[in-house]
């Protein structure tokens, strides 16, 4: 058996036994250290290309060889102007383009912590983030910096891009990014000690009180992802070859490297593993996505289903050579069947490789992974464990369920997250007994594959990215027109899910739902403004201790409206 000759004893992804945290757990044993050290690994594949940027237009490369020496350079600056060291945050505030990866191998080289910041997020919820992390240093890009216009941060901040018209105050803290780059020509890579469960990285996920919470992520738990993705790319390779006179492997990005997705699965990954990674910049395109999978003979592809339903429906996908794509993967948010098979159909190479996995930012992003003809014959399923995680459904009083049964979704291993950053009561309430993550998703486990019931019973998966409706629920609620609302889920065939709002208008009020609209973008970032909205004159129903019945306001979900 293919995998058994992987994971077991002298096989490349040989497991063993380990303690982390102070719990016994099964861990790859060829396994790195830090991530400092895929760096200086890479720079053996020498002039090599490493990274591509382009919008279809404008292009920026870099070879492996070349990415290491950028690291060092920028890796010496934070350490020599600014101070960075071992657990100090340097937060990264940008689209994605080269400085976002620069800025993080720099960072976690030096053994410091790496924020991603959400580049979608407004300035109110930057200012807490921000607040909460901390950092010695922020790197941002002009628009990020626009944003926090009038609400700089007391951190001093090392420009992408061109300054423009920024304030003053903002200038004066100012250093360009391209002086870190220049820094230090030559330079190695920093040497200070760095151990496995040390923190490398903080990345936000929204919190049901509205507050975000940064997931806190050790080098253990990045690598073991990494790792992880390597076995299943190896397991491929072995069970489905490429043909003779394929390309080489090349991973088209097209998430952002806030992300998991993006970061860990692409960034980390891609290098980890000497493979070429092609970046779309700018806002997505399928257009221009399908031309530069032919162009650049992309071979790999990690969808959202946002993303995966507007590259399958485009009109042009038919007409251009797809013939590159040998493997398809991703989630996010649930994959309908039917979205599925078109996906093979219009990246035929890949019908065998396409997968749905499942995780969450607090397992470092993956848990389950289904795929190939096993996904073809469980199309609901999201697989099954990945090596080193264990998964378990229990009832609301902790007790395993049998097989078939819905529960809550936990999950075991080296990639359960550290904590959340300065959130000790957070943490205790998501990390249990042995360090069982409790994942707040419904599921059920059968023949050792998870079917996902829902997640987290209020969360809103909109292409890819997580809406907690409370936030959106306490912005409403503070309008004047306002007298209570709800926001719920609802189906949407290229986005999973939209954002819908059921207001009910203050006494003698009649918001309209543009001005609804407008209080709520004024604070939250886009994608969490609700595009489908309901003024109701009675009260929201409510149980006798007062929770508004959602389950009841989603069953009238279709009598939603979507404004002009």
């Amino acid at each position: 058996m293919v995998e058994a000759a992987l994971l077991g004893p002298g096989g490349p992804f040989e497991t063993e036994e380990a303690v982390v945290l102070g719990e016994t757990m099964t861990v790859f044993k060829n396994r790195p250290r830090s991530l400092r050290e895929l760096v200086e690994r890479s720079r053996a594949l020498g002039p090599a290309e490493a990274v591509l940027f382009t919008d279809g237009a404008m292009e920026r490369r870099w070879s492996f060889e070349q990415q290491a020496a950028l690291v060092a350079s920028v890796a010496a600056a934070l350490r020599d102007r600014y101070g960075v060291g071992p657990g100090d945050r340097v937060a990264i505030l940008a689209a994605n383009c080269p400085e976002w990866i620069l800025a993080f191998w720099a960072t976690v080289s030096l053994g410091a912590v790496a924020v991603g910041l959400n580049a979608w997020w407004t300035a109110a919820e930057l200012r807490v983030a921000l607040d909460d992390a901390r950092p010695k240093v922020l790197v941002a890009d002009a628009r990020r910096r626009s944003r926090l216009a009038g609400a700089t941060p007391d951190v001093p901040i090392v420009a992408v891009g061109d300054a423009g018209d920024e304030p003053s105050s903002s200038r004066a803290l100012r250093l360009s990014f391209e002086r870190l780059v220049e820094h230090a020509p030559g330079a190695p890579l920093p040497d200070a000690a760095i151990a496995e469960d040390d923190p490398a990285v903080i990345l936000y996920t929204s919190g049901t009180t509205g507050r975000p919470k940064g997931a806190l992520h050790s080098h253990r738990n990045v690598l073991g992802l990494v790792s992880a993705n390597a076995f299943h790319g190896a397991r491929l390779a072995l069970t489905s070859p490429p043909p003779a006179g394929a390309p080489p492997p090349c991973v088209l990005v097209t998430s952002p490297l806030f992300h998991v997705s993006g970061l860990h699965s692409a960034a980390v990954s891609c290098l980890a593993n000497g493979v070429r990674s092609v970046w779309l910049a700018g806002r997505f395109d399928a257009g221009v996505a399908l031309r530069v999978i032919a162009r650049e003979r992309v071979t790999a592809w990690a969808y959202t289903a946002a993303l995966l339903h507007r590259v399958v429906h485009h009109p042009d996908a038919a007409k251009i050579d797809l013939s590159s794509i040998r493997q398809i993967g991703g989630g996010g948010s649930p994959i309908a069947p039917e979205l599925q098979e078109r996906a093979r159909a219009v990246f035929p190479g890949a019908s065998r490789t396409f997968g749905v996995g499942y995780g969450l930012t607090e397992c470092t992003a993956l848990a389950t992974l289904g795929f190939g003809d096993d996904l073809k014959a469980h199309p609901r399923s999201v697989g099954r464990p990945v090596p080193t995680v264990q998964v378990a459904i229990r009832d609301e009083a902790g007790r395993d369920v049998p097989d078939g049964v819905d529960g809550e979704i936990h999950v075991r291993g080296p990639l359960v997250m550290l904590g959340y950053w300065g959130n000790p009561e957070a943490t205790r309430e998501s990390i249990l007994a042995g360090r069982w993550l409790r994942t707040g998703d419904v599921g059920r486990l059968e023949d050792g594959r998870l079917t996902l019931s829902t997640r987290k019973r209020d969360l809103i998966l909109r292409g890819g990215e997580n809406v907690y409706p409370h936030e959106i629920e306490q912005r409403l609620e503070q309008h004047p027109g306002v007298g209570e609302a709800a926001v719920i889920g609802v189906d949407h065939a290229e986005l999973g899910q939209e954002v819908k709002a059921i207001v009910v208008p203050a006494p003698g009020a009649r918001p309209e739902v543009a001005e609804l609209a407008g209080w709520v973008a004024e604070t939250l970032a886009y994608f969490k403004v609700p595009t489908r909205w309901e003024l109701r004159d009675e009260p929201l129903p409510r149980n006798a201790t007062g929770k508004v019945l959602k389950d009841v306001l989603r069953g009238d979900a279709a009598s939603a409206f979507v404004p002009e």
